[in-house]
């Protein structure tokens, strides 16, 4: 599976598991619309954009279009990449009739099409990182250690760690970890206080 370095921002969850079966990235939803209203995922957003850059990837229909085009304007950060999903014709599996436009949406591509959506995009692929590499990277033990995960009073802690980062309040241990992995260092994480 090809690593993407940037964040991959997608509409919903269907759209994030079709990307998470085609390449290894960090794959931030918007919950359609409901992302206008986040001031917390918008700051999320804007952070990530920053530090790794953004790809945003919606359907190729009138509210991806709406939801690209507000996302580019709210976070105008220089650092965001459009991939863009041809227009195919059809409905998704798990759907019974096809969306009000008859557009296969992101979830209903298949992984050949959305490599070349982010390569047209001008994604950063990158092979797996050496072992080297790795050994810098947050783990899960590393947040059970400083005792935001499975621990007495961890839920707490990690919550009071979102608030001082100004993450959202419902990221969860994996997805604090995701961005935790792009903001820091490991040791710059471990040195937190």
């Amino acid at each position: 599976m090809r690593k993407v370095k940037e964040v991959i921002v997608v509409e919903g969850r269907y759209d994030k598991n079709a990307i998470a079966q085609t390449v290894d990235a960090t794959i931030i939803e918007t919950s359609g619309f409901g992302v206008f209203s986040d001031n917390e995922k918008l700051a999320l957003l804007r952070r990530l954009s920053e530090k790794r850059g953004l790809i945003i990837l919606t359907d190729s229909d009138r509210s991806g279009f709406f939801i690209r085009g507000r996302l580019k304007s709210l976070l105008d950060t220089g650092n965001i990449k459009h991939a863009y999903i041809p227009d195919i014709t059809g409905k998704e599996k798990r759907k019974t009739s096809p969306s009000k436009e008859g557009k296969l949406g992101v979830e209903g591509m298949s992984p050949d099409i959305i490599i070349s959506a982010l390569e047209l995009a001008g994604a950063t692929f990158t092979d797996a990182q050496p072992a080297s590499e790795n050994a810098d990277r947050i783990t899960k033990a590393d947040l059970y250690a400083k005792g935001y995960s499975g621990g007495v009073g961890s839920s707490q802690k990690r919550r009071d760690l979102l608030v001082k980062l100004g993450l959202p309040a419902r990221l969860s241990a994996n997805g604090l970890l995701d961005v935790l992995n792009i903001i820091y260092g490991r040791d710059e994480f471990l040195a937190l206080q």
